[in-house]
C-alpha cells in the first residue's frame, strides 16, 4: 500500500504502479485486442469505450506489444510466408512464420521485403539455438528450403502443389493430355508415393511425343507447344520426393494450411484499417502471432 492505494509490481519490466495505472494498462490492452481480433475501427472503439478519437488513437499507438516466451521441445514445423501491398508498385512487404503444428503455437516470425533462404535460416538457427528439436518441416515450394533443412524430413505442401498444377492447366484443360495430368495431380492428397510415381511415369511414356512437340514462330524462334503441361511435369518431378514424406511419420502435416488462418484474418484486418501505417500493421500482426490464434484467448481474472 502507498498513501492508502494498492500498489502492484510488474514482473516483465520491474516497475511498481498504483491501481489506477493498472486499470489504464488493462484498458489500453483491451482496445488493442479489439483492434487486432474483432476488426473494429477507431471510430467504433471510441463509442465502445466512450473516449474521443485522439485518445483511442494514442492508446493504440502507445501500446507496447509483449515479447514471445519459449518452451523448447520437439516440434513439427509448418513454415510459410504471406505478402501485403502491391508488388508491381514496389510497395509489397511480407512476413515469414514458423509454427508448431502439434501445439498450434507460433514460434518465430520475421517481417521481410521478400523471401530469402537466409531469412528461413535465421528462423531455423534461432529456434535450434533455444533448444528446439525440429522433427520435420512442411512448407510450400520456395526454392532452396529442402537443402536448407537437409537432414530434417521435409514435406512439400500438397495443397500448394495441387493449386500450382491447376494454375498452369486451368480447371478445364482443352486437351486430353491436360485433362489426364490434371486428374493425376488431383489425386495427390488421396494417394501414396509409389502409386503416384507410377502414374506419372506411365503418363510421361504415353505422352512423350506430344510433350516434345514444338511450335515454330515467324521470327525463327520456337517454343514447346504444350509448355503449360511441361511446367506441371517439371513441378511434379521436382517435388515428388517431398510430396509424401509424411508416410514415414504420421505426425508430419501434409500441408502448410495451419498458417493460413492467421494470414486470412490478418488480411481482413488490414483491409478494414486501410490507412494504418506499416509499423502499426506489423505490431498488430505480432500481437496476433503472439496469441497463436485468430480468436483472442480470454484471460482468467
Amino acid at each position: 500500500m502507498q498513501n492508502g492505494l494498492q500498489t502492484y509490481w510488474c514482473r516483465s519490466c520491474g516497475k511498481r504502479f498504483r491501481s489506477e495505472r493498472r486499470k489504464k494498462i488493462s484498458l489500453v490492452k483491451d482496445i488493442f485486442n479489439h483492434l487486432s481480433f474483432r476488426k473494429q475501427t477507431i471510430r467504433e472503439l471510441k463509442d465502445i469505450y466512450s473516449l474521443d478519437k485522439k485518445t483511442v488513437s494514442a492508446y493504440i499507438h502507445g501500446y507496447e506489444v509483449e515479447k514471445k516466451e519459449h518452451k523448447p521441445r520437439e516440434i513439427y514445423l509448418v513454415v510459410d510466408a504471406t505478402y501485403f501491398g502491391k508488388r508491381k508498385e514496389g510497395s509489397s512487404w511480407g512476413v515469414i512464420l514458423f509454427r508448431d503444428y502439434l501445439q498450434k503455437e507460433n514460434l518465430w516470425w520475421k517481417f521481410v521485403k521478400g523471401e530469402r533462404v537466409i531469412d528461413y535460416m535465421e528462423g531455423k538457427d534461432y529456434l535450434e539455438g533455444l533448444g528446439y528439436v525440429i522433427k520435420s518441416v512442411t512448407a510450400d515450394g520456395f526454392l532452396g528450403l529442402p537443402k536448407l533443412f537437409n537432414g530434417i524430413p521435409f514435406q512439400i505442401c500438397q495443397f500448394h502443389t495441387k493449386k500450382t498444377c491447376i494454375k498452369y492447366l486451368t480447371s478445364n484443360p482443352q486437351t486430353e493430355a491436360g485433362q489426364v495430368l490434371l486428374a493425376i495431380a488431383k489425386t495427390i492428397p488421396n494417394t501414396d508415393y509409389i502409386t503416384f510415381k507410377t502414374r506419372l511415369q506411365k503418363y510421361l511414356i504415353h505422352y512423350n511425343e506430344l510433350l516434345n512437340e514444338k511450335t515454330y514462330h515467324p521470327s525463327g524462334d520456337w517454343s514447346y507447344t504444350y509448355d503449360n503441361i511441361r511446367s506441371v511435369i517439371h513441378t511434379l518431378s521436382k517435388y515428388i520426393d517431398y510430396l509424401f514424406t509424411y508416410e514415414k511419420d504420421g505426425l508430419i502435416p501434409k500441408t502448410s494450411n495451419s498458417c493460413g488462418g492467421h494470414f486470412s484474418h490478418i488480411k481482413d484486418i488490414l483491409r478494414i484499417h486501410r490507412g494504418m501505417s506499416r509499423s502499426l500493421k506489423e505490431r498488430v500482426i505480432h500481437h496476433i502471432f503472439l496469441n497463436s490464434s485468430i480468436v483472442l484467448k480470454e484471460e482468467e481474472d
